[in-house]
């Protein structure tokens, strides 16, 4: 008889071009159509693209002008994020009806641990299938769900049917359906370094499979460890209601490194409302904004100013990352990276405090 814990059943929710698609259901003059959700301006970028905009390449945190050369006949929208948050909320309430372990991500995505099946529904896709109707009736929108035994596939699997779809992979199928992904679909593998593994070979986790964790050490450093367990479908983070956020931020590498004062104005403006895209999605409030900047010869360095108050809005954040950089030009080189992120994050009894906004 094995004293082996059972597998635990991990559901990650996760709403399908959930800006876009609140507000093609709020216009119906805008279903069925390419809609993005951000700023139409020449140094705006956009926040969320709907699944007619993604047709013509059009995604989140692309500056606006690529998108609209890529879809001329796109819809710009200005975002409402009171109206994201309040939608959130009640798809929370949903969640709580099956589990106290809630892990929210963002405002459209969350973890849920039902290893305890409250109602008796006899399987975790049942609470999936169940939840998924829920908010259909409930908000008019669909949301996609990944269900199984840990969180790195549970959140695989949630994209492999969008959109309005479900994927189920029990412990048995973990291990090969991670072996048949592209590494580019891993979470926590970005585009740079989904190129660095390329180079290496390691295009599928069946390759990253085949590399020994010492051979990771010595090419991803501390992320080694992680991508080892994750290329063998083992992942052991707990669903965490209680997880606080350190930062929050965006970070972008150029194809070129960027020398001009002007267009890295330009480039912290656009990481600015990435990053600031983040910080709303979240909820959370900070006081310390931090600029992390590359030069062309792969120096990394970082500047940070700290307020006695949360950081008011976006105009203010980007202002303090335009601040932090100007005094830093020129940079030698060039710069091939640059980041801004949002930390000192406030203790939940003080983030309903009031604060003027500046935006």
């Amino acid at each position: 008889m094995s004293d082996a814990p059972s597998p635990r059943k991990i559901i990650h929710i996760d709403m399908d071009a959930f800006y876009a698609s609140v507000e093609q259901r709020d216009d119906p003059t805008l279903r069925g159509r390419p809609v993005a959700v951000g700023g139409a301006e020449a140094r705006g970028v956009v926040a969320a693209a709907s699944y007619e905009a993604r047709a013509f390449g059009v995604r989140s945190a692309m500056p606006s002008v690529t998108a609209r050369r890529r879809c001329p006949e796109l819809i710009f929208v200005r975002p409402r994020f009171d109206v994201y948050r309040a939608i959130s909320h009640q798809i929370r309430a949903i969640f709580a009806d099956y589990t106290a372990l809630i892990e929210p991500l963002a405002l459209d995505e969350a973890y849920l641990d039902v290893t305890e099946d409250q109602h008796g529904l006899g399987s975790a896709r049942a609470i999936a299938q169940e939840i998924r109707a829920r908010i259909r009736a409930e908000t008019g929108l669909t949301a996609s769900a990944g269900v199984s035994y840990n969180k790195f596939i549970a959140k695989l699997a949630s994209d492999q049917n969008k959109p309005d779809g479900l994927c189920v992979i029990p412990p048995a199928k973990g291990p090969a359906f991670v072996a048949a992904l592209p590494v580019a679909r891993f979470h926590g593998v970005g585009p740079v370094t989904a190129r660095r593994m390329a180079a290496l070979g390691i295009e599928t986790g069946e390759d990253l499979r085949g590399q020994s964790v010492d051979f990771l050490r010595a090419h991803f450093g501390s992320h080694a460890d992680y991508l080892h367990g994750a290329a063998r479908g083992l992942d052991d983070r707990p669903v965490r209601p209680d997880r606080p956020t350190k930062s929050i931020g965006a970070e972008r590498t150029f194809d070129h490194n960027l020398a001009d004062a002007g267009e890295i104005a330009a480039a912290i403006d656009h990481v600015a409302e990435a990053a600031w895209e983040r910080v709303v999605r979240s909820g959370e409030r900070g006081r310390t904004v931090t600029l992390k900047f590359r030069r062309a010869d792969f120096r990394t360095f970082t500047r940070a100013r700290s307020l006695t108050d949360p950081v008011a809005g976006r105009a203010q954040f980007a202002a303090i990352g335009q601040t932090l950089m100007a005094r830093e030009l020129p940079v030698e080189g060039g710069i091939r990276l640059l980041g801004l992120t949002l930390s000192s994050i406030l203790d939940p009894d003080e983030r309903d405090q009031p604060v003027l906004p500046l935006d």
